[in-house]
């Protein structure tokens, strides 16, 4: 479908349904079915092709998953597993894999992951601290495992012949036709986790697990973390009916981090040998992957300032290791998983930032460099597929534009330019098929809820997988005429760099009428708000909108997506430049002659949760009222990684520590402010709100407060998300409406 036919088909419905407009409610936006229409997730290939797979909620209740799929001989999407077949009760899980849940922000009931065999016969699925083997041919389930204990990062081996999984805190794996257990490690409890990744690994890293098969399935590498040297904090966790108190080893900024290191035992004899990490132990592991050759294992070690990181390559046979490569930064190295072993045993793709834009390079597996395979002031976002036959690299970048992602091809070894391989327009995540011949694209725009398509591996389009069309039977029908389409646009910061925004604003405004703003904040690291794609969040943008509000979003310096010249002035000072832009995101509000320059609200949760203070207490006079959700207080609270990442150790910048927190500023508040806070957060924890509550309390500055008991970072849930949003909604129209 070309862009113009998607553009005719958007106008064609939203005029069959102006007749029909119905306004939005708060209740609305978070009621079942979900406005974004049939929502596929956790889209994937089957391994022989012949089926796309992927997590769908149900109708009446779209925070149960169940597996459906697309199959491409009779072309039809059909329910495959129904989550209430394996298992219907209410699922009871480990404190471990709540966490572990959290971490991966994964939230519902029902199927919410799934493995394939290698043949593509059998699924894996965990439910409810348990492991079930789901036989496709025959459409039955067993149980693989029954025991007290909780089954937890279970996977198929890569030949299919095991099931292994982490229990009480040791490997295991599971002979699938014998049904026998081996235990590949034995020390596991208490301190001592093995196969595991430790707290910032899954907060941080992107590391959600700690074991890795090789290809030949004789060996695992797996980490073994000790967490003795970790401070051990009293963490409560605050319910309706109780109080929890955890003791939780936690790595404050500052402090130390665990103890790690790197083994591999083979299934054989169970036997162990260690890889030398060197004499440095104050180290992070954020990455371990095989090579083809499966006798060689690469791993990255990462400093603890995070400005070095090497990728080593360990021998199993000789015991030898070399590093192949190192990347260097005077701020910081960001993580990445962009790492390809090739087939032909010799080269390896890799991504790097070295020229100020995350770009791929190819090496021989010596660590030689042969060439760059992309570059240009813009990023690749991430590595899909490298088809060696054919000599091309398949990727998903900003080339086009930084506000949306597109599937491009390049040459893999020749010089040539990149082909873009997705349709203009539109926001674009892909999912490439293990043959390269296609593959799955999700693809939404800005008021245009996501539409997954099947395309060959020249962009063409083959079938839809879920059209998810705008008709008149879609959720979102009723109130498609009165969506209005955001203004994009950009601003210079202080040192000249552009930054881009969006303004939500009435579709007709009225002649001399001034109109009161939100700012919607989040203005932190790794992550980009202004863009030409679907969030169900924006539906709240748009019920503002319709009650006379205007919105504006800008991504500020120290945001994502950019280049490394745009990340780095943040580094040693938070809080600092980001103020400094979203100002200057005022300054151009006030320039536009329906905006009430006295009514400049800002809104934002977790970093923007902390931005919205900071700019409430240090640019009082640009911003009149604002609301801060579950905010970053005091850096000294956070963790290790994140926050030596980019404020340093506090030994070496107290001062940067001190003037990024919000104590220092919180005289200079002199709008209205309400703090919300979910009472079990264990990301921000909610001593963070405490403190900034008694810092304003003991100094007489009036504030409201909402808080949540039972809630974690996210605040997931229908009741708790209606109850917060109209809280937001009344704050903001109790001091700004006439």
């Amino acid at each position: 479908m070309s862009n113009k036919t998607t553009l005719l088909s958007l106008t064609l419905a939203i005029t069959s349904f102006t007749m029909n407009a119905e306004p939005l409610s708060i209740e609305r936006l978070f009621s079942d079915p979900g406005l974004s229409g049939k929502s596929p997730v956790k889209l994937k290939f089957s391994p022989t092709g012949e089926r796309v797979t992927y997590l769908q909620g149900k109708e009446d209740d779209y925070n149960r998953y169940d597996l459906w799929e697309y199959n491409l001989k009779d072309k039809t999407n059909r329910m495959l597993v129904d989550s209430e077949s394996l298992f219907s009760g209410p699922e009871t899980l480990s404190d471990e894999e709540k966490a572990r849940r959290e971490r991966q922000r994964i939230f519902g009931k029902g199927i919410l992951e799934y493995k394939f065999s290698k043949d593509g016969s059998a699924l894996l699925f965990p439910l409810n601290g348990d492991l079930y083997y789901y036989n496709l041919a025959k459409q039955q389930s067993k149980k693989l495992t029954n025991t007290p204990e909780f089954e937890t990062d279970a996977r198929f081996s890569p030949k299919g012949k095991y099931v292994s999984f982490i229990r009480a805190q040791n490997v295991y794996a599971l002979n699938i036709a014998t049904g026998k257990e081996t235990q590949l490690t034995t020390d596991g409890g208490g301190v001592i986790k093995n196969g595991m990744a430790e707290f910032v690994s899954q907060e941080e890293m992107g590391r959600m697990t700690g074991y890795w098969w090789s290809n030949d399935e004789s060996k695992i590498a797996f980490t073994r973390i000790d967490e003795t040297p970790v401070a051990e904090a009293i963490r409560n966790e605050i319910y309706a009916e109780e109080v929890k108190l955890f003791n939780q080893r936690y790595p404050f900024t500052g402090t130390n981090n665990v103890d790690i290191q790197l083994g591999i035992v083979k299934l054989n004899n169970k036997k162990i040998s260690w890889v030398d990490l060197g004499k440095e132990k104050d180290i992070y592991i954020p990455r371990v992957k095989w090579l083809q050759d499966s006798k060689t294992l690469s791993y990255q070690w990462q400093n603890r300032s995070q400005q070095k990181l090497e990728l080593r390559a360990y021998d199993t046979k000789s015991k030898k290791q070399k590093v192949l490569l190192t990347e260097t930064s005077d701020t910081w190295i960001n993580l990445h998983k962009e790492l390809r072993f090739l087939k032909d045993n010799k080269h390896f793709v890799w991504a790097s930032e070295r020229d100020g834009f995350k770009h791929l390079y190819l090496y021989k597996n010596n660590g030689t460099l042969v060439r760059q395979i992309t570059q240009g002031d813009w990023i690749v976002d991430s590595l899909q597929g490298v088809d060696e036959k054919k000599g091309l690299v398949y990727f998903s970048g900003r080339a086009d534009s930084v506000l949306e992602s597109h599937f491009y091809s390049a040459p893999l070894k020749k010089s040539g330019k990149i082909k873009r391989l997705t349709e203009k327009g539109q926001y674009h995540k892909v999912v490439m098929a293990q043959d390269y011949k296609s593959f799955i694209d999700s693809s939404s725009s800005v008021n245009k809820p996501t539409s997954v398509s099947l395309r060959d591996n020249k962009g063409g389009f083959i079938t839809w997988l879920e059209q998810n069309e705008l008709n008149a039977k879609h959720p979102l029908s009723p109130f498609i005429a009165d969506l209005t389409t955001p203004e994009y646009g950009t601003i210079k910061a202080e040192d000249g760099q552009t930054m881009h925004y969006r303004l939500f604003k009435p579709k007709s405004l009225e002649a001399g009428k001034k109109y009161p703003v939100i700012v919607n904040v989040y203005g932190g690291p790794h992550a980009q708000r202004v863009t030409n794609s679907w969030r169900s969040k924006n539906m709240y943008f748009q019920y503002m909108v319709q009650q006379g509000y205007i919105v504006f979003q800008l991504d500020n310096r120290g945001s994502y997506n950019r280049g490394k010249a745009f990340e780095d002035p943040i580094y040693k000072h938070l809080g600092k430049p980001e103020v400094a832009d979203q100002i200057k995101g005022v300054e151009f509000l006030r320039t536009l002659d329906f905006v009430d320059t006295n009514r400049i609200g800002i809104y934002g949760h977790s970093y923007g949760g902390y931005m919205a203070l900071m700019t409430m207490f240090k640019a009082g006079d640009y911003f009149q009222a604002g609301v801060s959700g579950a905010p970053v207080t005091d850096w000294n609270l956070y963790d290790t990684h994140y926050t030596e990442r980019y404020l340093s150790h506090p030994k070496t910048n107290a001062d940067g520590y001190e003037a990024s927190n919000v104590f220092a500023y919180s005289e200079g508040l002199k709008g209205p402010l309400m703090i919300y806070h979910g009472m079990a957060d264990d990301n921000v924890l909610f001593t963070h709100a405490t403190k900034v509550f008694k810092k304003l309390q003991d100094q007489a500055q009036p504030f409201e407060m909402m808080t949540y008991p039972g809630s974690k970072h996210s605040l997931r849930g229908k009741q708790v998300q209606t109850h917060l949003h109209k809280t937001i909604t009344n704050f903001f129209d109790r001091h700004f409406k006439n």
